[in-house]
């Protein structure tokens, strides 16, 4: 889609967040979203709904206490963590593919410290209730995370359905889906017979990407998606800012990348 240009200052701003609403795809374990009217035109001349939901669903921020002990709340997130400059970089994966640290080394525009870095790596297309956006996704794993805190950015996002490969969540044998084989036990079955290697052997540490960017305060954001192939090899600025919830652990965010038609970003921090 075309981005929405304002008529005083010309920036142009790019919706990096898939709709949400009624029907949301959600992650193998969540409930479903339900929304209720409470009161409508017809009946009050007015409009009230009822939401109930978890707060990581479709586009959301993880808070880094979602998955470490003693870290920041949503709450405690510095708004600079959720506005700045960054980069969305291609790096293009099939399914069960691994974004490793080598791709983000040689990603275009270059990850510099302080970025916020928007990984595409094509999947946002299969977004929906399907197997495909979930189980065969590709995604980071602990190298990835490594790096992104070894490089020193300041928030992180995917166009995936975690922070971490689908292996290495509760999809497979980790956390509180260890003693049933895991979440999706038959995707499970399904790598080992592709690959001949046990899924626990290539993926045996749970979530290991989130530990490593949430235990450093580095906030990251899932299910991306909207126009982000409108921005991807560009330098921008982004904005996401989650709920002031004292003891959130998650919030459904709109992500968006702000253009400068009128200035070069890449240029001015000397990357060309």
């Amino acid at each position: 889609m075309p981005p929405q240009i304002d008529p005083v200052t010309g920036l142009e701003f790019y919706d990096l967040s898939h709709p949400w609403g009624l029907g949301v795809p959600n992650w193998p374990y969540f409930e479903d979203v339900k929304i209720e009217r409470l009161h409508y035109h017809a009946k009050s001349r007015v409009l009230s709904q009822r939401v109930t939901t978890v707060m990581h669903s479709g586009t959301h921020m993880d808070a880094p206490a979602h998955v470490v002990e003693g870290t920041r709340f949503l709450h405690e997130i510095p708004l600079f963590s959720c506005f700045g400059t960054g980069v969305v970089v291609s790096i293009p994966k099939g399914k069960w593919g691994i974004v490793t640290a080598e791709d983000l080394e040689k990603a275009s525009p270059a990850i510099q410290p302080g970025d916020i870095v928007i990984v595409n790596t094509g999947w946002h297309r299969y977004y929906g209730d399907n197997i495909n956006y979930y189980a065969y996704s590709p995604g980071f794993y602990k190298e990835a995370g490594e790096w992104f805190v070894k490089r020193g950015v300041k928030a992180i996002g995917t166009d995936t359905q975690a922070l971490d490969h689908p292996f290495g969540t509760a999809i497979a044998p980790h956390g509180p889906s260890a003693s049933a084989g895991g979440l999706l036990p038959w995707a499970c079955e399904e790598y080992e017979k592709e690959t001949g290697r046990k899924v626990l052997e290539d993926f045996p540490d749970w979530e290991p990407c989130h530990h490593a960017v949430l235990a450093h305060n580095i906030v990251g954001i899932e299910n991306i998606g909207g126009d982000i192939d409108e921005v991807t090899g560009k330098r921008v600025t982004f904005a996401a800012f989650p709920w002031r919830w004292v003891g959130g652990d998650g919030c459904i965010v709109r992500l968006v990348a702000i253009v400068d038609p009128k200035q070069d970003f890449r240029v001015e921090k000397g990357i060309v």
